[in-house]
């Protein structure tokens, strides 16, 4: 999917859930459903949290804890060069 679209998907269920006063991630999936259509699956709420969050983001510079050890690999063996 373009950034572009899940990005107004993400801006219209995360508007949704502030005017229900609740968490992005108190949504049922039916919720969700309505903004992204058969597009999103039960396996959303696995990247719903925090650490969810930071643990989908495994590409190079990204927050995955896999991610962040080989960061800093890399920046110690470029100050013992």
């Amino acid at each position: 999917m373009p950034f572009r679209d899940a990005h107004e998907i993400v801006g219209r269920s995360v508007g949704f859930a502030l005017s229900k006063g609740v968490d992005l991630a108190q949504l049922s999936l039916e919720e969700l459903k309505q903004f992204a259509g058969e597009q999103i699956g039960a396996d959303v709420f696995d990247v719903l949290t925090v650490e969810g969050s930071v643990k989908a983001r495994a590409h190079v510079g990204g927050t995955a804890p896999e991610q962040v050890r080989a960061a800093v690999k890399r920046g110690r063996r470029r100050l013992r060069a």
